[in-house]
């Protein structure tokens, strides 16, 4: 596909990098919806230009528009019974679309993509032949058993077994999921009600609040959510220091609990932070929850990418792990994240309930997928594999942040996954600078980030959209890189990114 025409393009399409698919001209359909997973690109057609501008800029759905185009004619009116629902009408234009804007806009063309965190090149080989040998059998390609093939659940069990210190039931305290956002979608599903609160740390992913039917304003069904932030280091402005030193207030953690809070959420290591929670920080946690009886969502998606020692929380005991259900995810493990598998471990008494939440929201997960991501588990070890991605990795994150050493800006040194928060508060915008309304009225990181696309060419994530708006305060001088990207593109990345040098504070 790299450098030929796909689904998305068009007449006004340059080719992409033939050398490398995540730096790429402008062109073509939305970036984020683009199979080729490669191009920031924008609508050029008179109609899709009118219809990206009604659905994420207009606070309410438009109640006509006619448009033409090719010279078809398209006149679409919505009555009250066709308006969306609150969910999902009315909210502020999101990060994604906001980026692809600023890519299109860029003269520095082509843009190199460090926001969104999909890897820059294949799983290895030994997963992708499996995939492709499994397409080749007829039980691969019909539906698997909705808690998921059994080779899978035995693999997944034989593998984290070790780390349980227990022989993990893979018919019983296993399922698999469309990718771990399904698996957490469906975990919700299966114990929140109305009136039931749920505990998340700031920063959070997105995804927890967008597409979990839990919602800020608490007024969907499924659960308010109470927010508590992780504080970053004081001097995170001024002086490099580890992720570690994001820290949470127990008082804090321990006055948002209510006999309302059924379910608490910890992402470790962490998104967008990249910290690893502490043996320590987890058993006090769990302490809590043990107290309290609440269950332990454990979102572990990044637990094979950890470079300080890691502790997952429901091994810490009987009675914490009676609580916990931890979420895994085939597309973070094997560098395959549009494959879409995920799962939970648990006790029986909980995994059963998500198993029968799934089955109602995509009844099975994708077969031959299933299947490779088996096989990745069963030779991963023979292959040296998970070794060989931690060293990786580390060796990414460290020849990128080395570019930060260069120009003094300070970051969030990651313990795991493969995120860095950069610290650009010596970064000086000019003050005449023309952003758009909708980005001048965001937090200085939204202003950092269209800077650095519209004068570097380079596309990174604010964190303030991980935040509740009383809390954006604590990362808006922040700047999410990833770095699971091939090697040359990072080089190009630090190539332009040398070129703050000359907004920075003298």
């Amino acid at each position: 596909m790299r450098g030929s025409s796909c689904c998305c393009d068009n007449g006004s399409r340059r080719p992409n990098n033939p050398a490398n698919p995540n730096i790429t001209h402008v062109g073509g359909r939305n970036f984020f919806n683009c199979p080729r997973m490669s191009a920031f690109a924008a609508p050029t057609r008179p109609l899709a230009r009118k219809l990206a501008v009604a659905a994420v800029i207009s606070p309410t759905p438009p109640t006509s528009l006619r448009t033409t185009t090719r010279g078809l004619c398209a006149t679409m009116s919505l009555s009250s019974k066709l308006k969306p629902a609150a969910r999902v009408s009315g909210q502020k234009q999101d990060v994604w679309s906001i980026i692809n804007e600023a890519a299109a806009a860029s003269p520095k063309q082509p843009i190199v993509n460090m926001g969104q965190g999909f890897f820059g090149y294949n799983p290895p080989r030994f997963i992708l032949d499996a995939a492709k040998e499994a397409l080749e059998r007829v039980d691969c390609n019909q539906y698997s058993p909705t808690k998921g093939r059994p080779r899978l659940k035995k693999a997944i069990a034989d593998s984290y077994s070790p780390h349980w210190g227990r022989a993990i039931d893979p018919e019983t305290e296993v399922t698999i999921t469309t990718g771990a956002n399904e698996g957490m979608l469906s975990a919700f599903m299966a114990f929140l009600e109305d009136g039931d609160e749920v505990i998340i740390f700031e920063p959070f992913f997105d995804q927890y609040v967008g597409s979990k039917r839990v919602e800020m304003n608490g007024d969907m069904p499924g659960g308010k959510i109470v927010y508590v932030p992780l504080h970053p280091p004081a001097t995170g402005a001024t002086t490099t220091s580890s992720a570690a030193d994001w820290t949470v207030d127990f008082d804090e953690l321990e006055r948002a609990i209510t006999p309302k809070t059924k379910m608490i959420v910890i992402n470790t290591p962490h998104n967008p932070v990249g910290k690893v929670f502490s043996k320590d920080e987890l058993q006090k946690i769990a302490d809590l929850c043990v107290k309290n009886e609440i269950i332990i969502l454990s979102d572990e998606v990044y637990d094979k990418l950890y470079y300080v020692p890691f502790t997952r929380i429901a091994t810490l005991s009987p009675e914490v792990e009676r609580l916990t259900l931890t979420v895994g995810s085939a597309g973070k493990n094997f560098y395959a994240t549009g494959w879409r598998v995920g799962w939970l471990i648990g006790p029986e008494h909980l995994i059963k309930y998500v198993a029968a939440a799934h089955t109602r929201i995509c009844y099975s997960s994708v077969s031959p997928l299933q299947e490779a991501c088996a096989v990745g588990f069963e030779q991963a070890d023979a292959h040296g594999f998970w070794d060989a991605t931690i060293t990786e990795m580390k060796g990414k994150m460290d020849r990128f942040n080395a570019v930060w050493e260069e120009l003094g800006l300070p970051y969030s040194e990651p313990e795991g996954g493969y995120f860095v928060l950069v610290n650009m508060a010596q970064v000086r915008l000019p003050a005449d600078y023309p952003f758009p309304a909708h980005v001048a009225s965001r937090p200085r990181d939204f202003k950092l980030a269209w800077f650095l696309i519209q004068e570097v060419g380079v596309a990174a994530i604010p964190p303030t959209e991980f935040y509740t708006d009383e809390n954006t305060h604590l990362a808006e001088d922040y700047i999410r890189f990833a770095v699971c990207k091939e090697d040359s593109v990072l080089e190009e990345a630090k190539n332009r990114l040398r070129g703050l040098k000359k907004y920075m504070a003298k």
